[in-house]
């Protein structure tokens, strides 16, 4: 009897383990991805997606990676190239002049994140699949930045990033 009862065990076990096998290979997946960040006193950094592409099961993504200056208000960042594995995409913005503040003259408190985004092309410039969303606590508001990129082995001149849309979290300080 416990014969049977065994049997019938290691039955049901290689069937479960065969039929979450199966289900395992037919489900869809849905891909994992994470931005990273890290602050310090006097600046931030981030990676944001550059591309995301998956074509015939085959991979193709790139990070870029930004970091924000606090003492300047500068934002700059750089694409590393998978095909060459040197940076080839390189921007920069002033957040500072965006936002109004002079970072000479008091604190500016930044925040920054990542998000996805999916911008339409204008012209003959294709955007990143991510956005760069930094907020400042004096000014009361919240830019979206975006950023082309071209995939290419070669190094390319800095380019100036842009404002997507902004809008007000609070009222500005006075």
């Amino acid at each position: 009897m416990s014969n049977r009862l065994t049997d019938n065990r290691i039955a049901l076990l290689a069937f479960g383990l065969l039929a979450g096998l199966c289900l395992s290979t037919f489900w869809p997946h849905q891909p994992l991805s994470a931005a990273t960040s890290d602050r310090d006193k006097n600046f931030g950094m981030i990676t944001v997606a550059a591309r995301d592409i998956n074509l015939a099961g085959v991979a193709d993504k790139q990070d870029a990676v930004f970091v924000l200056d606090y003492v300047t208000g500068r934002l700059q960042g750089a694409v590393l190239n998978s095909r060459s594995g040197t940076f080839t995409n390189f921007y920069y913005r002033d957040v500072a002049a965006d936002f109004g503040v002079d970072p000479t003259k008091g604190d500016p408190h930044y925040a920054l994140v990542t998000g996805v985004s999916q911008l339409p092309a204008r012209g003959r410039v294709t955007w990143a699949n991510g956005v760069i969303y930094i907020g400042e606590l004096s000014s009361g508001k919240i830019h979206a930045y975006g950023f082309p990129y071209n995939a290419t082995r070669g190094k390319q001149p800095p380019v100036q990033m842009t404002i997507v849309d902004a809008f007000p979290f609070r009222q500005p300080m006075q």
